[in-house]
């Protein structure tokens, strides 16, 4: 049986040149690199300059896959963008995107599920891919966390960064099994009766301000173990695969904690995860897209690889991607 799969042809990333260090952040806060370090695994993060927009930095990250890919804006007729800070409330981010790179044709879109939006993004973009409605996606998670921060409260702002990664996802033809390049299967998940776990404190319609990023750190920690396994398991047996099988684990990069279970649970050594957290923070939905494209362009991943991605955020929303480079 012949199937339209969506291969992962090209990926980019762009970090805001700022870099805080975890000693920047302990001259202000009562903390300390080594209280982050052991509880995260984080060391430092990259906070956008004054001005520089989601829009900015997903801009820079798609104009590097689209080089990556050796492609061209004439190329793409879908611009999916991940973020939960956009520019504005309306239009969409992604518009403004697909504005930056001159295209004017196909569509261009958000999608708001905070950590776990690039697996989000991916699985509608693949959608469109496998109906034939699109013949070149670019799929970017782009954030300016730091702008909905309480610098003050230690507990959250040291977690998060800003930063972009993008991919552009081509069709290609299998014949329907774990063999074919490209994304196998997604599995998208939500419970929104734990949303006052992980929120921004404002919108539009609450109260007509930004607001600022609020969490219960412990609740979410037991939540995202659970739903991760979930997840991966969910992965795993639908396309007939083991933890042996996987060559690269790519987890959204919340915690070093959580990520180590995950990697438990696959049987997985460290060898085998791409970790960006200790110089990233979190980044919300641009994480995966980040890792993906320090792991291709260093080599680490490469053509034939099964590649699993992994996300869990605020909603609570979760999911997975298997993913045949």
């Amino acid at each position: 049986m012949t199937v339209t799969r969506s291969r992962v042809v090209g990926s980019g990333s762009y970090l805001p040149e700022r870099c805080i260090t975890n000693a920047e952040l302990a001259d202000r806060l009562e903390t300390s690199d080594e209280w982050i370090r052991s509880r995260t695994g984080i060391g430092q993060r990259h906070v956008a300059a004054d001005g520089e927009l989601t829009s900015d930095l997903a801009t820079r990250a798609a104009r590097r896959a689209l080089d990556h890919a050796e492609m061209t804006t004439d190329d793409i007729d879908l611009v999916v963008v991940a973020t939960a800070t956009p520019d504005l409330t309306f239009p969409a981010t992604a518009a403004q995107v697909q504005a930056n790179l001159d295209i004017h044709r196909g569509c261009a879109f958000d999608v708001q599920a905070v950590c776990t939006g690039f697996v989000y993004a991916l699985a509608v973009a693949d959608n469109f891919v496998q109906l034939g409605q699109s013949k070149g996606a670019l799929v970017i998670g782009a954030e300016t966390f730091s702008r909905i921060l309480d610098w003050e409260d230690r507990g959250t702002c040291v977690l998060f960064g800003d930063g972009s990664g993008a991919v552009v996802l081509r069709p290609e033809e299998g014949d329907g099994t774990a063999a074919d390049h490209g994304i196998l299967s997604t599995h998208l998940h939500a419970d929104g009766r734990h949303k006052d776990m992980l929120y921004v404190d404002g919108g539009p319609s609450t109260n007509q301000r930004a607001g600022l990023l609020r969490m219960e750190g412990r609740e979410v920690f037991k939540h995202a173990v659970v739903n991760l396994a979930q997840a991966v398991d969910e992965a795993l047996e639908v396309n007939g695969l083991t933890g042996d099988d996987v060559d690269w684990l790519v987890p959204h990069q919340a915690n070093r904690r959580i990520i180590d279970a995950t990697a438990r649970k696959l049987g997985m050594t460290e060898e085998k995860i791409v970790l960006t957290i200790e110089r990233h923070a979190n980044t919300s939905a641009a994480s995966i897209p980040l890792a993906l494209s320090e792991a291709t362009g260093d080599g680490r991943i490469k053509a034939g690889d099964m590649v699993l991605l992994e996300a869990m955020g605020g909603g609570f929303t979760w999911g997975s991607a298997m993913v045949r480079w």
